[in-house]
């Protein structure tokens, strides 16, 4: 891919507003196509990833307020939780949620879907460069009075 290069003064007069806001609409929009491969949304990738990294740690409630701020698609939590348990991928015994290994398998599936949407992402971009975006993102959110910290 070639990008046009533009001088520091001219990066430095762009409104962050637009950059952002256009990056944040093309990320979401690439890793929700790749999600819809599998028949997900990002509300199912959150909370796959949340139930395998602590499996039996979650119940339906203090997941879905976990993820809620995240959300914004008006996601039915419970819909949710229903599909994934119906598909086989989670199971809730005592009120907590665990991943099952069809579960697991459908979650590994999406990462390899999402991490190609990341490698595509950051072609020619290093580590460094990301890191500096990512931190300066974060402290332009927290100048304007959101949080800075990470998620």
């Amino acid at each position: 891919m070639t990008i046009k290069e533009y001088t520091q003064a001219q990066l430095a007069a762009q409104p962050i507003g637009y950059w952002s806001r256009e990056t944040a609409n093309l990320a979401i929009g690439a890793i929700r196509t790749a999600l819809a491969e599998e028949d997900l949304t990002q509300p199912h990738w959150w909370t796959l990833n949340h139930v395998a990294g602590t499996s039996g740690h979650w119940t339906r409630t203090t997941l879905t307020a976990k993820l809620a701020p995240y959300d914004d698609q008006h996601t039915d939590f419970e819909a949710l939780y229903d599909d994934l348990t119906a598909r086989g991928w989670l199971t809730e015994t005592d009120g907590t949620l665990t991943l099952t290994d069809a579960g697991e398998a459908g979650r590994l599936r999406a990462h390899a879907r999402n991490a190609e949407v990341h490698a595509r992402m950051r072609e020619g971009i290093d580590d460094a460069a990301y890191a500096a975006t990512i931190d300066t993102l974060r402290r332009l959110v927290a100048n304007l009075g959101g949080n800075g910290d990470l998620p």
